[in-house]
């Protein structure tokens, strides 16, 4: 008789533990059919075209694994790890690395907020709130050629409540050198960000300073890689009707030289409509502008497109774009890292740039499946 109630009893605690924690695996493929012009030919002197099946234009391709364990007084144990894919070839985001976007652990609380440490992705991802494309690969990421996008290790963050509306997010990403801010040989260098939020029901509004250093010397010397972020966004909800709005400002620091066409600073500007026009089809229109000094001239993305939901976790998505350069700039499309297009002698790789002074223009659709 004591056998089975033992028995029963572990079976209850059993059964209690398993309620009360749970594990998620959860994911996104994105996948579609895209067409470029104005790509450099390999020499860079040129204009060529390319037809293309490409993974993750509407929204980055990913999966992950996420949970949460009850600790009692309305706190949770929570963790998250999470990976970027290419639909098209299955090769991971990162070469090497399974959990290139997210791999943090910590603790949630309603009351007092949550705190997690590890990877993260860098707090200017809180840019794409306010971006009417979201993700898109065509979107603001690309005249900041993807310092929107970056991702932050040796992490701690904290995510305070809602209250009155208000909302708080602060990271620091530590070097782990001996240097506070990187040394040569460095993985990654500090990075640091405070984002402030109010939401409402007709608008919301956002602030974010951050800064990435760069971890070969820990300096802010790259407007596009290790520099300081200032943004200010909007979004504005009318019923059917989302407007959106943001300016960035990103700063260089301490740099007493600097060869012409890299710039030191940038200035970029956009603004957007997405139209809910049934339950499943949206209709967005956006436009993106940003002006470089020293000689990095400027550029405009004008861009349209939208997507339509089969279901709640599936939808076909279209868009299409085109980037205007002014004559020293070479701005395109994909968030591309700075320097000249065409084929690079030294490592083989090929560069997206166009000729500066010169437009490229795009259109893809594609499907997106969530799990």
């Amino acid at each position: 008789m004591k056998k089975t109630l033992f028995a029963a009893a572990l079976m209850s605690a059993c059964a209690a533990a398993q309620a009360q924690s749970s594990v998620t695996l959860y994911g996104r493929i994105d996948a579609g059919v895209e067409y470029m012009n104005g790509l450099p030919n390999n020499a860079g002197t040129g204009s060529t075209s390319r037809w293309r099946q490409e993974s993750g234009d509407w929204g980055t391709s990913l999966w992950g694994l996420k949970g949460s364990e009850d600790l009692g007084g309305g706190t949770k144990a929570v963790f998250q790890l999470e990976g970027a894919f290419s639909a098209a070839t299955g090769s991971l985001g990162l070469n090497g690395t399974l959990f290139d976007r997210i791999a943090d652990v910590g603790l949630a609380n309603n009351t007092f907020g949550t705190v997690l440490l590890g990877r993260q992705l860098q707090i200017a991802n809180g840019d794409w709130d306010f971006d009417p494309f979201g993700q898109s690969n065509w979107s603001s990421a690309s005249l900041v050629r993807g310092r929107n996008w970056e991702h932050t290790s040796n992490n701690v963050s904290y995510q305070s409540p809602k209250i009155d509306g208000f909302d708080v997010y602060g990271q620091y990403g530590l070097s782990n050198t001996t240097n506070w801010n990187a040394a040569p040989g460095a993985a990654t260098g500090r990075t640091d960000g405070l984002q402030l939020t109010y939401t409402s029901a007709l608008f919301q509004v956002r602030g974010i300073y951050d800064e990435i250093r760069d971890p070969s010397n820990g300096l802010l010397d790259n407007v596009f890689e290790a520099s300081r972020e200032y943004f200010l966004g909007a979004n504005l909800f009318l019923g059917p009707v989302k407007v959106q709005a943001a300016y960035t400002a990103e700063r260089t620091s301490g740099i007493t030289a600097s060869t012409a066409g890299t710039p030191t600073t940038a200035d970029m500007e956009w603004g957007g409509v997405t139209w809910q026009a049934t339950p499943a089809a949206a209709i967005i229109g956006a436009v993106y502008h940003i002006n470089a000094n020293n000689g990095a001239g400027n550029a405009t993305i004008y861009t349209v497109g939208g997507s339509y939901n089969l279901s709640k976790r599936t939808l076909l998505d279209i868009q299409i774009a085109t980037a205007r350069n002014s004559r020293t700039a070479n701005f395109g499309l994909d968030a591309n890292a700075p320097g000249p297009g065409g084929l690079n002698p030294a490592t083989g790789a090929y560069d997206e740039n166009p000729v500066p002074g010169h437009s490229q223009s795009g259109v893809y659709a594609g499907i997106q499946h969530l799990f």
